[in-house]
């Protein structure tokens, strides 16, 4: 635990007074002083102008990251028959219907993505308080409600982002490993503060992207310019 503290005191040493600088000098602090023993993930936390509890004012989307996320996802599949086949052979981890249900129901939840084809949803539906507040819960509007199933696996394991606005506005995700170039890092967030300001509600008033920061899995954040990171 000492050593641990001592990374912690140097990193937040080395962030103190950077504030509101842009992406570039941001990545290049962070991934200078993400020190721990795994390949920790760079996490971006998005504060928006939004109130969730309207609807008008919901804010979800997905995003494919021009150099993946360096995470291996994994994919589970409700289907049956020919789409169950497909989606095996695009390399779901899980795929099943009644049987998958069962498994979930009974707390076993070894997938970080759940796709369902339409006909499915009946059966998906009895699973909404499981996977809704996990964020798993298929839905069209980021295509993981689908006939295509073999295209959403391989999306969702080629580095494919789902966000959602929680509670007080805040959008969290994980878009890189430290052990990415700067350059590829610096894309990544780019596409996704660009998917989120694309992704603003009509409800949505005022001031919509109100504050950006960056941190590594085991590091202390720090904020981005949101103009720098918007690109304006």
């Amino acid at each position: 635990m000492a050593k641990l503290g001592k990374r912690t005191r140097a990193a937040r040493e080395a962030f103190a007074g950077q504030e509101n600088v842009t992406v570039e000098e941001a990545v290049a602090l962070i991934k200078s002083n993400a020190n721990a023993k795994f390949d920790e993930t760079v996490e971006i936390a998005m504060n928006l102008g939004v109130d969730t509890r309207h609807a008008d004012q919901m804010v979800r989307g997905v995003v494919g990251l021009p150099n993946g996320t360096g995470k291996d996802v994994r994919v589970a599949v409700f289907a049956r028959g020919p789409k169950a086949d497909e989606a095996k052979e695009a390399g779901a981890d899980v795929v099943g219907a009644e049987d998958l249900m069962e498994t979930v129901q009974g707390g076993k939840i070894d997938f970080d993505r759940c796709i369902a084809t339409p006909d499915m949803m009946p059966i998906v539906g009895r699973l909404g308080k499981v996977l809704g507040p996990r964020n798993l819960m298929p839905n069209p509007k980021v295509g993981t409600v689908t006939m295509d199933v073999a295209d959403a696996v391989k999306a969702a394991k080629g580095g494919e982002v789902q966000f959602k606005a929680v509670k007080g506005g805040i959008v969290h995700a994980g878009v890189g490993k430290a052990s990415f170039d700067e350059a590829k890092l610096v894309e990544n967030i780019r596409a996704f503060v660009d998917a989120v300001a694309k992704a603003k509600p009509t409800g949505a008033k005022g001031a919509y992207l109100k504050k950006i920061s960056l941190s590594s899995t085991m590091g202390p954040g720090v904020s981005v310019s949101v103009d720098n990171a918007a690109g304006n």
